[in-house]
């Protein structure tokens, strides 16, 4: 993979969504974040190609989320 892919590749995303708040419950707003943190860093582990992670952080930044 050369680039980042902003279009929809997560089978039944509507499923993971629902997988990720449910994985929130229950945790104070640090705990959240710590979570968050922690699972930010273990995908960008697995994907592992820092221009792919440069690009990602520059679309984060720049727009909301989009799965155009």
């Amino acid at each position: 993979m050369t680039h980042l892919n902003t279009h929809t590749n997560i089978s039944n995303p509507d499923d993971f969504y629902a997988d990720l708040l449910a994985a929130h419950e229950g945790l104070s707003k640090a705990e959240s974040d710590a979570f968050n943190a922690r699972l930010i860093l273990l995908l960008a582990n697995h994907i592992g190609e820092r221009n792919i992670l440069a690009e990602a952080l520059q679309a984060a930044k720049a727009e909301p989320a989009s799965t155009a």
